[in-house]
């Protein structure tokens, strides 16, 4: 019994040994990055089961927060717009309007949740924490379809599958003359794209302003030119 407790003792330590040896790595490594200039994106967001990596506070300058915190929650309104879209449609689908219209709300939400965070919040974020211009620009190339698809998902007009893929206006309409009960979710839903599409434009106004009042449209076109010329040597 005296050997089984030394020898536990002895795993213990050992045990013990590997964990501050690990650590003592991983600060090194951490380092090394530092140095490097390399910024380590550990996810912690949310906190009971982290997704991506989101911390404000910390690592974006106080003069920016505001306008990313709103940027984060047009994501997160992305979410609950989308969302509600599929539990409509759902609805509408078992009330007859057929299958297909569901299977778009499907892939609405598959694909754009995870393509907001990684075509415009992700750059923004990024812009915001590094101050560079060329990641500016990518937010503002695909932010500019993500205001786009939001309008139009607002009046969601008969151009695909008549509309009823999204909670708009005008499906809206539609279906209050067939079902009221789908018809108010669809007006619901249509609300909902409206407050995102408002959200939108007034974080875009908010970031091109600073974008242009600090200088990096000018920078932007120096890093492409340079850029460019780097491409083509």
């Amino acid at each position: 019994m005296e050997l089984q407790a030394k020898e536990n003792e002895l795993k213990r330590k050992e045990q013990e040994l590997k964990r501050r040896e690990d650590a003592i790595a991983r600060t090194n490594l951490i380092r090394l990055f530092l140095a490097a200039g390399v910024v380590i994106e550990e996810k912690n967001w949310p906190e009971f089961f982290p997704l991506i990596h989101n911390d404000i506070p910390n690592e974006i300058p106080l003069h920016l927060q505001k306008i990313q915190y709103v940027a984060f929650t047009t994501l997160l309104g992305l979410v609950g717009c989308l969302l509600w879209n599929f539990v409509a449609v759902t609805v509408a689908w078992i009330k007859g309007e057929g299958p297909t219209i569901w299977l778009m709300s499907i892939i609405y939400f598959i694909a754009g949740v995870p393509g907001a965070y990684v075509l415009w919040y992700r750059p923004l974020y990024r812009a915001t924490r590094t101050d560079s211009a060329l990641k500016f620009g990518a937010f503002f190339f695909f932010y500019v379809f993500h205001i786009a698809f939001c309008g139009f998902a607002a009046v969601a007009p008969p151009v695909i599958f008549q509309g009823k893929s999204l909670t708009g206006f005008l499906p809206a309409l539609e279906l209050l003359t067939t079902n009221a009960a789908v018809g108010i979710m669809y007006f619901i839903g249509a609300g909902f794209f409206c407050i995102e599409t408002l959200l939108n434009i007034w974080v875009i106004q908010q970031v091109y302003a600073y974008f242009r009042g600090s200088g990096k449209a000018a920078e932007m076109k120096r890093e492409a030119a340079k850029s460019t010329l780097m491409r083509a040597l």
